[in-house]
């Protein structure tokens, strides 16, 4: 009888644990169906620019090596604990400094440190064929290495593959939907202001470009509806070795800088007052003086940090706050 009350309690014993362990499991499953994400314990697998990349576990360290990458990651949730630094700023972005406090360095994006990389210990590197496929193999020997394959003005491909690669897809998806019912309710704001003809300008040192539909500003615009005049058409068909992106102009070529509305930027960092003397230089001409939009007070300056620079998902609902809140004072 002893024997079988020992057997029995031994069998209740096994039981309990059993059905804790079945809802430990449960427990876990359920938290990753919450997040949307894998369990940390599984591995999964990346491609991209450079090939593919398996990612044993969901990243805890993770190095950034693109300005647009940096505010993909901060919308995300994540806080890099390196990054390269803003291209304007000391040594970011204004918009998100606050949010970048204790983020080490690493360089820029067409130079990185790979010795304090490395010090970094990081568990994830995200970085830029574009820009740093010669260090590609030395990065990937300092942890899994993922790369996007180029930089310019649709942000959202890459977005979606850095999600991927932080195992953090769902929240991704909201990310990019939040934006895009941003775009919908800004362009339902301004109503039959979007049928305008726009234009946008960037100076720097020495340099001016007309900034087109594939560019950083042109994506959100086109995704608002705005239109292009035919002089800039015209202009883009006859020289596209950028693509729509921009094209590098003369003072002659002013008179197709005209819109309805003008927006203009100057990328000067630290200060370069090389750019700021080529804005003020350009922006006194009496060509530009005799644009539509100049002579209507439809010239607007605008930050190149959030208009053009940082390229990403933050500055891009910077600017779309912005667009709206300047056609809504006309």
């Amino acid at each position: 009888m002893k024997s079988f009350k020992l057997i029995f309690t031994l069998i209740s014993i096994m039981s309990l644990l059993l059905l804790a362990a079945c809802g430990n499991t449960e427990e876990k499953a359920d938290k990753a169906e919450d997040t949307g994400n894998k369990t940390e314990d599984t591995s999964y697998t990346v491609e991209h620019a450079m090939g593919s990349t398996t990612i044993e576990k969901t990243p805890e360290r993770v190095v950034i090596l693109t300005n647009e990458g940096t505010e993909a990651l901060l919308a995300l949730g994540v806080t890099p604990v390196g990054a390269v630094q803003s291209w304007l700023g000391d040594p970011w972005y204004d918009h998100i400094k606050d949010d970048m406090k204790d983020v080490e360095v690493v360089g820029v994006e067409s130079e990185v440190n790979l010795e304090k990389i490395a010090s970094l210990k990081p568990d994830l590197i995200i970085g830029n064929k574009l820009r740093l496929e010669a260090v590609y193999d030395q990065l990937s020997a300092i942890a899994p290495t993922v790369f996007s394959d180029t930089l310019r003005g649709d942000w959202k491909e890459n977005f979606k593959l850095y999600a991927k690669a932080l195992n953090l897809e769902e929240k991704g998806n909201e990310v990019l939907a939040e934006f895009d019912t941003h775009v919908e309710d800004v362009k339902a704001n301004l109503g039959d202001k979007v049928d305008q003809e726009i234009s946008v300008v960037r100076f720097m040192a020495g340099k001016s470009r007309i900034y087109y539909t594939d560019s950083f500003s042109g994506v959100i615009f086109d995704q608002l509806g705005f239109k292009r005049t035919a002089a800039q058409a015209e202009l883009f068909a006859a020289d596209n070795k950028l693509g729509n992106l921009a094209i590098e102009v003369g003072k002659e070529v002013i008179p197709k800088m005209d819109g309805d509305v003008l927006f203009y930027f100057t990328y000067a960092p630290q200060g370069d007052q090389a750019a700021l003397d080529t804005a003020k230089e350009w922006t006194s001409d009496p060509l530009w003086k005799n644009l539509n939009a100049v002579k209507s007070g439809n010239v607007h300056e605008v930050s190149d940090a959030v208009w053009n620079t940082a390229g990403g998902v933050l500055a891009a609902n910077l600017m779309l706050d912005e667009i709206e809140a300047i056609f809504e004072a006309k």
